[in-house]
C-alpha cells in the first residue's frame, strides 16, 4: 500500500474524504466531474442513502454504485489523496462477493450474446430503399 494510503485500523486527522475525491482515486470514474454528476444523479448511494459530492466517506462505510448497467456494492477499505495505479487502488475498498458474481455474469452475457455489429449489414440496397419508399409513401 502507498504512503498516501491508510488501512483500515489506521486513526488520524487524515481518514477521511470527499466522497467524489474518493471515487476518483479509486477508479470507479475517470474525472472528478463525472464522478460528481454519478453522484448527484443518484447513481451512488452511502449506506443506503443518496448522498452529495462533499459528504465525507471512512473505512468502513458502505457504497452502492451503479455506472450503466453494471452495479458494485463495495466497502471503504482507505483513502487516499492521490489517484494512484489500478493495481493500488483496488486496496481502497472491498467488493461484496455476491455483487462480483452478479457483475461479471453479466459482463460475461453481454460478451457472449450477440455482436450488435455482426447484424448490421451495411448500407440499404436499391431493394431495401425502394420498399422504404413504398412504406413511407415518398
Amino acid at each position: 500500500m502507498s504512503a498516501n494510503a491508510q488501512p483500515a485500523g489506521e486513526a488520524g486527522a487524515s481518514d477521511s474524504q470527499r466522497l467524489d475525491k474518493w471515487l476518483w482515486a479509486a477508479r470507479f470514474f475517470k474525472t472528478r466531474p463525472l464522478a460528481v454528476e454519478a453522484i448527484n444523479g443518484g447513481k451512488v448511494h452511502v449506506d443506503g442513502q443518496r448522498a452529495k459530492p462533499g459528504r465525507t466517506v471512512r473505512p468502513g462505510t458502505r457504497l452502492s454504485i451503479h455506472k450503466g448497467q453494471l452495479e458494485w456494492q463495495i466497502e471503504v477499505r482507505a483513502v487516499s489523496k492521490q489517484r494512484r495505479p489500478a493495481s493500488e487502488a483496488v486496496l481502497l475498498f472491498a467488493e461484496d462477493e455476491a455483487s462480483r458474481l452478479k457483475r461479471q455474469a453479466l459482463v460475461q452475457e453481454r460478451r457472449a450474446g450477440p455482436s450488435l455489429r455482426s447484424e448490421q449489414r451495411g448500407r440499404p440496397t436499391k431493394r431495401d430503399r425502394r420498399r422504404l419508399s413504398e412504406l413511407t409513401g415518398k
